[in-house]
């Protein structure tokens, strides 16, 4: 471990044991995307209505009071996240959670902070 030094104040079988089980730097770089992409609120209100059931961006627009516009660049971060996917149906493109990974990471977000 290049960098790690002993001294009276560390417990060097822990810091051992810390430093094997850290994420790898790409890793990081992912998961913080991620993060920041949970960063908005907006986003995150999205996040909130697909929840429930797939929706297109203009019953998004309405349900979030947001201008469609506003909607649709939303929605592009979070596809470019792979945090929602779409399918189209003639002229109508409709969204959903990506995956369940997505559903569970809302909720327990929502449920660390009802906890308090």
């Amino acid at each position: 471990m290049s960098g790690f030094r002993e001294d009276r104040f560390v417990d060097g079988d822990k810091v051992r044991q810390a430093h094997s089980k850290l994420i790898d730097g790409s890793v990081a770089i992912w998961l913080a995307e991620l993060f920041k992409a949970l960063a908005d609120p907006s986003r995150v209100r999205i996040i909130s209505a697909l929840t429930h059931t797939e929706l297109c961006v203009h019953d998004l627009a309405a349900a979030l009071d947001m201008s469609q516009s506003a909607v649709s660049h939303q929605l592009r971060s979070l596809r470019e996240m792979r945090l929602v996917r779409y399918r189209k149906e003639g002229r109508h493109v409709y969204y959903q959670l990506d995956d369940e990974h997505i559903r569970d990471l809302y909720r327990r977000g929502l449920e660390h902070i009802e906890h308090g």
